[in-house]
């Protein structure tokens, strides 16, 4: 798998303070120390408990995007995947220096500790009746680090930090002692579980493009987000119905001996908040289907959500993958500690900061199952009927027909990646797919033509979608339609079929401006049906004709019309739903 290693930027050592000024733009509430790369509320409220975070850049948006009111007061960055230095936190702890004090949360990293750690000495020193006015918290959260492995430096810190951040901010924000924001932080620290998994490690602008990690059928499970391997990798990729729950089996398992750092009792006494974390390179289409595997499969353990935070929080520039947290909530018995009714209250909470995202602020609901009600006018049956001529070679065309647009599929979707949008071949295989399955049923059938240009139609539109599908969608309907019209008795003969053909194309003009020469399916199609009268073979070459000459023809319509015309010519590139169409006769 080749890993993404092109960049928009000014220059790789300008970047982070680039995009601290586009921050800085984006709320005018925070500033920017451009020296020391600190954001922080530019008036800060000094009557209540700062929070200072910080670490290396490319996490985004952890740690500079929680900088606003009810969350973090400042943000300390360093290079890309690289701790700030200690003068650059001291710096950070000055600008929001107050008289209640000041809470540190840093992810469990050496560079960020000892940096962080030693900016909190020098400051006591210097400032030595404040000296417990500084607290700090370590957050270490990843399961994927057994006990044995991290006996000494224990858990990497993840995603798990940014909901410390929320609660602790959120706890600030309220107007609460230093101590009760730093036990609460500690607190919800302690109930923490993050495991990431990975199709591919990031790259770091500026630097060399790397080998791939990965192949093109594996991901790896434990990586860290700062490029470390994980523990194990996976081949091939499994689908997210088996994925996610042995990923929670790793955060929830009260029997692994390595891993069991969440006390969780198992099944229904537990309660938790989930956050699905995009790693930096996941499409938002695949994380709302994590998000949706994940909630399901904790349902299915028996353990409650009470809260689900989706999005990006804390990335790995553009890692293609995920990471799950779990916060397991206070149980009932638990009278020392903070109530869950005061977390889910700060989580909830609003907030300025422009990373934080959106949330419902309350349990997720069961996802129902919604059926498709058929109105009567959706009904695939004509009352009137009208046989093939001979309804076993119809039947055996359109499945020959089918076939061979399932076959041609990868070479219509080569040609869609350069002339298009990269979808024309998997739709039409989805077509195909379901009329094949329709066939097998005997729902479609040279003994009732019309209803199976009708049933066709209905697959089109539902099986196919976007503008192809609505394009053959119209176009079998009006077929149907011209098919009654035009018999003179029972059976569809060559007369019929070509009166029925001429009707549906006049039909399917109505909703689109394409016309010969257009470089859409619109050409064959047309060749073809123009062509009947002198026989179906030779209206068959002339629409093999049509769709070939679309390599020649500059883009009038369709997605082609935004491709640069010089490259499809260069290219020699046809039409790839005139091909489809060329595909489908010349089978037929």
């Amino acid at each position: 798998m080749v890993v993404q290693s092109k960049h928009f930027l000014n220059t790789p050592p300008s970047l982070v303070v680039d995009s601290l000024r586009g921050l800085c733009a984006l709320n005018p509430q925070i500033a920017l120390d451009e020296a020391n790369k600190v954001v922080h509320i530019a008036s800060p409220n000094r009557s209540k408990v700062a929070l200072v975070c910080g670490g290396g850049s490319g996490h985004e948006p952890a740690h500079p995007g929680f900088v606003g009111e009810g969350m973090l007061t400042a943000a300390v960055c360093g290079n890309v995947f690289a701790s700030p230095s200690a003068s650059q936190v001291r710096q950070a702890i000055n600008l929001v220096d107050n008289d209640k004090g000041t809470l540190i949360v840093v992810k469990n990293y050496t560079g960020d500790i000892l940096n962080f750690g030693l900016a909190k000495e020098h400051y006591a020193a210097a400032h030595p009746e404040k000296a417990d006015k500084v607290k700090f918290v370590i957050v270490a959260d990843d399961v994927a680090v057994g006990k044995t492995q991290g006996s000494i430096v224990g858990r990497r810190g993840l995603a798990g930090t940014c909901l410390v951040y929320k609660i602790a901010g959120a706890l600030a924000h309220r107007g609460a002692s230093l101590d009760e924001v730093y036990n609460t932080a500690q607190y919800v620290t302690s109930r923490l579980g993050t495991i990431g998994v990975g199709l591919e490690h990031c790259h770091v602008p500026g630097t060399a493009v790397p080998e791939s990690h990965l192949g093109a059928q594996e991901l790896e499970i434990g990586l860290g987000i700062h490029n470390e391997s994980g523990f194990r990798r996976v081949s091939p990729v499994p689908p997210l119905n088996e994925l996610i729950p042995s990923l929670l089996e790793m955060i929830i398992s009260t029997s692994d001996a390595e891993r069991s750092f969440v006390p969780f009792k198992g099944g229904r006494q537990d309660r938790v908040v989930l956050l699905v974390n995009n790693l930096g390179g996941l499409s938002a289409l695949e994380l709302g289907a994590v998000t949706g595997e994940t909630t399901r499969a904790l349902g299915a353990s028996g353990i409650k959500v009470e809260r689900v935070l989706s999005g990006s929080f804390m990335s790995s520039l553009n890692m293609p993958g995920f990471s799950i947290t779990l916060l397991l909530l206070p149980g009932a018995s638990e009278t020392s500690a903070p109530s869950s009714d005061l977390i889910l209250s700060l989580l909830d909470q609003e907030t300025s900061t422009p990373g934080w995202v959106w949330s419902s602020k309350a349990q997720p609901s069961a996802v129902a199952a919604t059926s498709r009600v058929a109105l009567a006018s959706d009904s695939n049956k004509s009352d009137t009927k009208l046989k093939a001529e001979n309804p076993t070679i119809f039947n055996q065309a359109l499945k020959k027909a089918c076939e061979a647009l399932v076959a041609a599929e990868p070479e219509i979707t080569r040609m869609d990646s350069i002339a298009g949008d990269g979808d024309c071949g998997l739709t039409l295989k989805a077509g195909a797919s379901a009329v094949l399955k329709k066939l097998e049923e005997g729902v479609i059938t040279g003994e009732d033509v019309v209803g199976s240009a009708i049933t066709i139609a209905d697959v089109a539109e539902n099986n196919m979608g976007g503008t192809s599908g609505a394009l053959y969608s119209i176009f079998f309907s009006a077929l149907a339609q011209n098919l009654i019209t035009s018999a003179s008795g029972s059976e569809a003969t060559s007369a019929t079929w070509e009166k029925a053909l001429r009707g549906a194309l006049d039909r399917l003009y109505t909703y689109t401006r394409a016309r010969p020469p257009s470089r859409t399916l619109v050409d064959p199609l047309a060749a073809f049906v123009s062509n009947l009268s002198q026989g179906f073979t030779f209206a068959v070459k002339a629409a093999g004709s049509a769709a070939e000459e679309t390599a020649n023809l500059a883009a009038k319509a369709g997605r082609s019309a935004y491709v640069e015309g010089e490259r499809l010519r260069a290219e020699k590139i046809p039409d790839p739903g005139a091909w489809g169409v060329k595909v489908v006769l010349e089978a037929l």
